[in-house]
């Protein structure tokens, strides 16, 4: 009774939009933004730093919250710093860069015991969680940017939303991105308005670039571009194109994807193939990858590396063993595996990246590596019914985390070598109650792939219980 009257009252605290109030940051939350507490309240105030002191000026209020912006900043943290972007405070996906670095990686690492503590996975408090492995470049690492285009005061516009909206933000630059993807970017924000080709808008559902991708291949200097449209008409078409050759010699690919209508999903099901080649190519780990547009690969390709390396010492194969690659994609992981193993198994639903991953199998000369299109719940008991035999399992799940039915197929089979590369800690510790029926958490080890962004990437060891 006690407890419901004091949430009731902390409920009915009389605050409006436009209050302003001091307040205390205690910590960050899980999307970077900083959390203090008005008259027991939680108050989300983005852009404020653990310890530091705020005026906080109400935005919006909820039943059980208070979001904020910061009025004035009364005592700053030693953590922060001076944001390269100015957008840092407007723009989702830049929610760290006031930050100091070494404090973000040791937020990463709360994120992880965070999760854990929410969601208590047998054991959880003696897990070694260990320390994040920083990322080599803070800056200048995103191999793709994926650029909204809009009208904006009557100019063409490309960049991100605001956090939480579609108001596009004007970005000429982009201290997170690769230059030469931000060079391509400008240069076609200059060709479509010298050209007049029309831009879509939300509104009137009008227009036809609605988005521009653009992606480098460390390794080659190559750049692939693709224009997003709302038709498949693509008017000036080929002054476009001449120009694009003529400017931006690097781009060997252009394509067109075609995504008609307002909708929440970036890509369209029609890909049209404009110029150039259909792939670009990426090295990692030794090998040779061919990517094609809609192929996913980590936005930092030198922590990529490090990725797979950790997955590696978590697995410690031999020459023997049999590895499912779960959720394998374009063959990334299973591929730069497979000289230390004796055969990799791998599966995508998709059928164009396990297409990607046979023709990337072929380019590298493996030929103990075999992918097949199918969800690895249904993929693995019939291979097991053809009289296949797994000793070690790697699964990079989406950031839903594991299907329900893969975790029941994973505990029935019970590889003995199990790593789990998670890109969403909460969906991580939520698979792990289950898991931790008959697995043991060996340790678990983030790894910073996106600087100044609150998103991080684990590596988490798994043993059979004995």
């Amino acid at each position: 009774m006690v407890q419901s009257r004091s949430r009731r009252r902390h409920q009915d605290i009389n605050v409006a939009v436009g209050n302003r109030f001091p307040l205390t940051i205690r910590r960050l939350g899980v999307n970077g933004q900083g959390i203090g507490y008005f008259k027991h309240k939680v108050c989300f105030v983005p852009g404020a730093l653990p310890h530091e002191v705020v005026v906080a000026e109400v935005t919006t209020v909820h039943p059980r919250f208070l979001e904020a912006k910061i009025h004035r900043l009364r005592k700053a943290s030693r953590d922060r710093v001076e944001s390269r972007d100015d957008y840092a405070d407007i723009a989702g996906g830049f929610e760290l860069e006031k930050l100091a670095y070494p404090a973000q990686l040791r937020f990463k690492r709360q994120v992880v015991l965070d999760s854990l503590e929410k969601f208590q996975p047998y054991g959880y408090r003696a897990y070694d969680v260990r320390p994040t492995i920083a990322a080599p470049q803070e800056y200048g690492y995103r191999n793709k940017a994926t650029f909204q285009v809009r009208m904006i005061d009557g100019h063409v516009a490309a960049g991100l939303y605001k956090a939480q909206s579609h108001d596009l933000v004007d970005m000429s630059e982009c201290a997170v991105q690769m230059p030469a993807t931000m060079k391509v970017i400008q240069t076609m924000v200059k060709l479509i308005e010298e050209l007049a080709i029309p831009v879509y808008d939300e509104e009137h559902n009008s227009g036809i670039i609605k988005t521009l991708v653009v992606r480098e291949s460390r390794a080659t200097g190559e750049l692939q571009l693709t224009l997003i449209t709302n038709t498949a008409k693509l008017p000036h078409k080929h002054q476009l194109l001449d120009a694009i050759a003529e400017q931006l010699p690097e781009v060997i690919s252009v394509m067109q994807n075609v995504n008609p209508g307002d909708t929440p999903l970036v890509w369209g099901d029609q890909m049209i193939h404009l110029a150039g080649d259909e792939y670009i190519t990426e090295s990692l780990m030794g090998l040779d990858f061919k990517l094609s547009a809609r192929s996913f690969l980590q936005l930092n390709p030198e922590q990529t590396e490090t990725l797979y390396e950790e997955a590696a010492k978590a697995l410690e194969l031999t020459p023997n063993d049999h590895l499912v690659d779960a959720y394998a994609g374009i063959g990334t992981i299973g591929l730069s595996l497979a000289n230390q193993v004796k055969e990799v198994w791998g599966m995508e639903t998709i059928p164009e990246a396990v297409e990607d991953a046979k023709q990337n199998a072929e380019l590298n000369g493996i030929t103990n590596a075999h992918y097949e299109v199918g969800a690895a719940e249904e993929v693995i008991p019939r291979w097991r019914k053809e009289g296949h035999h797994f000793d070690a399992l790697v699964v990079d799940p989406p950031r839903t985390g594991l299907d329900d039915q893969l975790i029941e197929q994973i505990i029935k089979e019970r590889p003995a070598k199990f790593a789990y590369i998670s890109c969403n800690m909460a969906s991580l510790a939520r698979n792990l109650r289950r898991l931790t029926s008959v697995y043991h958490v060996d340790y678990i080890q983030p790894i910073d792939m996106m600087p100044q962004t609150t998103r991080c990437e684990a590596v988490v060891k798994l043993s059979l219980r004995k």
